[in-house]
C-alpha cells in the first residue's frame, strides 16, 4: 500500500498547510513561496499517476487518494485566492471570479457524488476519467500558479493570464461535468 506514488500522493496532502501558511506569510517573498509550493504539488501529481504506471504499482488506495489530493489542492488554491482582498482588487469581476470559483469547485463535490453513486449502482466504468476532466485538472494546475504569483514577470501580466485560463478551466469544468452526467443519465432514469 504505501508504495512510492502513494507515498507521493500523500507529500501532496501534506504540503497543503505549508502551502497555506507560506500563502499568509507576511514577507514579500510569500506568494513566490507558496506559488513554489503549488507547483511541486502539481508535478508531485504527474509523477506519481506515472510511477504507478511505469512501475506498476498502481493500487486501490492510491485510486482512491490520488483524486482527493488533488482537490484538496485545488480547492485549498481557490479558497485562499477568492478570500484575498489584494486578489480582489486585481481581478476583471470579482463576481466572476467568484462564480467561476464556485463553479470548479461545485463541480469537484457533484462528479465525486455521480462517481460515489454510480459505483452504487455498479456502473463506475461508465464515468471514469476522461480526456476532458484530466484537461480541465492540467488547466487549473496551470491557472492557479499564475493567480499565486500576483505579480508581472518579464513584462507579462501573469495574474489577468492566470484569470483568463481559470476561465477556460471553468469552461472545461462545466464540459467534464455534462460529459458524465450524460453517461450517467441511463441510470438515472431506469427503473
Amino acid at each position: 500500500m504505501l508504495n512510492t506514488p502513494n507515498l507521493l500522493t500523500l507529500l501532496r496532502i501534506a504540503l497543503i498547510p505549508a502551502f497555506i501558511a507560506a500563502y499568509y506569510l507576511a514577507r514579500p517573498w510569500a506568494h513566490m513561496l507558496a506559488t513554489g509550493l503549488f507547483v511541486l504539488a502539481a508535478l508531485t501529481d504527474w509523477l506519481d499517476g506515472y510511477l504507478a504506471r511505469r512501475l506498476e504499482q498502481t493500487s486501490p488506495f492510491g485510486a482512491f487518494l490520488d483524486p482527493v489530493a488533488d482537490k484538496l489542492m485545488i480547492a485549498a488554491a481557490l479558497v485562499l485566492l477568492v478570500a484575498d482582498p489584494t486578489v480582489e482588487a486585481r481581478v476583471i469581476d470579482t463576481r466572476l471570479f467568484g462564480v467561476v470559483v464556485l463553479v470548479i469547485l461545485g463541480r469537484e463535490i457533484a462528479v465525486s457524488a455521480l462517481r460515489e453513486w454510480m459505483a452504487e449502482v455498479g456502473k463506475r466504468s461508465h464515468v471514469a476519467v476522461s480526456f476532458v476532466g484530466k484537461t480541465k485538472t492540467s488547466a487549473q494546475m496551470i491557472a492557479i500558479p499564475f493567480l499565486l504569483w500576483q505579480e508581472s514577470f518579464w513584462g507579462l501580466p501573469i495574474f489577468l493570464i492566470g484569470e483568463i485560463l481559470l476561465y477556460i478551466a471553468a469552461t472545461l469544468t462545466l464540459w467534464s461535468m455534462l460529459t458524465y452526467l450524460k453517461a450517467a443519465w441511463p441510470n438515472f432514469t431506469a427503473p
